[in-house]
């Protein structure tokens, strides 16, 4: 199981510019962009509140965002180096492989197959294709009991601590990755080379 938005690919610039055109309309100045990168993936942080000041998302701002993102986010995508040969490989080696993205699921489906990922992937699970996004187990769990393979069976890969959180609270193996929009000290890896190791050796 893969996260997308800093594992798979880079959509930073998507990310950002939508946040700050959401915050523009809503009276706030721009962020930074890898500031912005680092706190939407902080497990700590309320986003709503953190971006917009609301204790939830509004109508409003979710408006805004999925206006601006709908039209942009395939401008500036780039598969990670190394990632579309990986997939390819695991695949041909009779992987399942799935996407477990805190992004909404139409956009994620879009935005594999606009950089030919898509098709490696038997289930790509978005934030509302579930209750409840990661850090909870819920999206983890659903992906498992989908294609009936046991949680001792699975790997979750993915660039923030909300990705290992929820593989931790499904009781998942779980790598995290050091190219993503986080930059970890400790516990990541840095090369997709790494990460090949990693599955291998767990599987192999």
């Amino acid at each position: 199981m893969f996260d997308m938005d800093g594992t798979l690919i880079d959509s930073g610039y998507a990310i950002t510019n939508t946040i700050n055109y959401v915050r523009e309309n809503l009276g706030f100045e721009r962020l930074e962009k890898n500031f912005i990168l680092e706190k939407v993936n902080d497990p700590n942080i309320n986003a709503a509140e953190f971006f917009y000041g609301t204790k939830e998302f509004t109508q409003k701002q979710t408006k805004l965002f999925e206006e601006y993102y709908n039209k942009h986010c395939l401008t500036d995508l780039v598969v990670y180096d190394g990632i579309a040969k990986l997939v390819d490989d695991l695949k041909s080696d009779n992987f399942t492989l799935a996407v477990a993205t805190n992004a909404n699921s139409d956009y994620a489906h879009k935005m594999l197959n606009h950089v030919g990922l898509g098709e490696y992937f038997s289930t790509i699970l978005g934030y509302n294709s579930v209750k409840n996004p990661k850090p909870h187990p819920e999206m983890v769990n659903k992906i498992l009991d989908t294609h009936s393979i046991k949680k001792e069976k699975a790997q979750l890969i993915g660039d923030s601590h909300k990705d290992i959180m929820a593989a931790t609270n499904a009781g998942v193996d779980s790598v995290l990755v050091n190219w993503g929009f986080s930059n970890h000290e400790e516990n990541a890896i840095e090369t997709v080379e790494e990460l090949e190791k990693r599955i291998f050796d767990k599987f192999k």
